[in-house]
């Protein structure tokens, strides 16, 4: 597995299968916050700290296999191009933080891009495993596994009290932070999200778009994570998300059963006219696609659009930001160039439905 392999493709291996409730939940990610006992954490900036834990990971885990993730390859931050970075951002295997860190920055990532591990980010390691659909209690359960495998060759930062010992003082007892990436249309056509969110929040939970922390919503995608990992079991964590991403899907299938009955006729419209932008542009910006690409996905959900892949809102989010724009481009392309060639590279995959 080369680096080449985790950029060329948009869709990661694991998200060509489905689910549980996978028309409203995308995924569903468990993030572990690991440190060694014997290093200073990254935030100190002891670069000589680092770079042994980096080394040790680089010895132990590189090109090794564990299961069905087969092989972790290894991906150092000093030796990528910008745009290379970008795209592995986009396709959530690294973090925008870790993409910054060119001294001793780097990811171990599994040949399906199911799991990765991202080296001296604002841990020594975080480890994060994907999940298709509502799938969060298997997906603990799976980085509980990996955890166990890399902690049999190195010794976490544990206190009996206060469990794991992370950098940033919200990260402290499990390390834990579990999350579900969800399309939630009709809940913000229906102006219910601006009345949920803060609701949510109440919970010890928190609502961000597609990208994390500071990101926006974009295509109606919404990551929905726990805030708080001290005192409770990664058990409770995970079944209090659960809880609550449960009420969400049953609230964005009443919303979508409401629109079909009360403004069925502009509801389709709406849906088509967005079909219709997408495969006729020559030139989209990047908001307006994504919300024409989430009109579409739910007009594959409701049945209005045939013979069009589910997976073409996973594909075309990333497919059209602007690393990936550059990467298939092989140049840099200022924004209006982006936007034409985003315009080309969406009409051109909905051709490919056709066939």
């Amino acid at each position: 597995m080369s680096l080449q392999d985790f950029i060329n493709e948009a869709i990661s291996p694991w998200m060509n299968t489905e689910g549980s409730d996978s028309d409203i939940v995308l995924s569903s990610r468990i993030r572990l916050a690991r440190n060694f006992d014997y290093a200073a954490f990254p935030t100190s900036g002891e670069q000589e700290s680092l770079i042994k834990v980096l080394e040790h990971m680089e010895k132990e885990y590189s090109n090794q296999s564990y299961n069905q993730f087969k092989q972790f390859h290894l991906v150092k931050m000093a030796e990528l191009e910008p745009v290379q970075k970008r795209v592995l951002v986009e396709k959530h295997l690294i973090s925008p933080h870790l993409a910054e860190n060119n001294h001793t920055g780097a990811a171990l990532i599994s040949e399906n891009e199911q799991a990765s591990i991202m080296i001296n980010e604002e841990d020594h390691l975080r480890l994060q495993l994907y999940y298709p659909g509502f799938e969060l209690t298997k997906a603990l359960e799976t980085a509980s596994q990996i955890d166990d495998w890399l902690e049999e060759r190195t010794q976490y930062a544990f206190d009996e009290q206060r469990g794991y010992l992370t950098s940033c003082p919200t990260n402290v007892g499990t390390g834990l932070r579990a999350s579900v990436m969800m399309h939630l249309p009709a809940l913000t056509m229906t102006n219910k999200m601006n009345q949920i969110v803060p609701e949510i929040n109440k919970l010890g939970l928190v609502v961000r778009g597609i990208y994390g922390e500071g990101s926006e919503a974009l295509g109606q995608l919404f990551q929905v994570s726990n805030q708080i990992t001290l005192g409770k079991s990664e058990e409770e964590i995970v079944e209090d998300l659960k809880s609550v991403v449960q009420q969400l899907i049953e609230s964005e299938r009443r919303a979508r059963e409401w629109l079909l009955q009360q403004s069925g006729i502009q509801l389709e419209d709406r849906i088509f006219r967005s079909y219709g932008v997408l495969a006729h542009s020559r030139i989209i910006e990047s908001k307006e696609a994504s919300k024409c690409l989430s009109d579409v996905r739910l007009g594959i959900d409701l049945g209005y659009i045939k013979n069009v892949s589910k997976n073409i809102l996973n594909e075309l989010m990333v497919l059209t930001q602007p690393g990936f724009l550059q990467h298939y481009a092989q140049k840099a392309l200022n924004p209006k160039e982006r936007d034409a060639f985003r315009a080309h590279l969406i009409r051109e995959r909905l051709q490919l439905e056709q066939y």
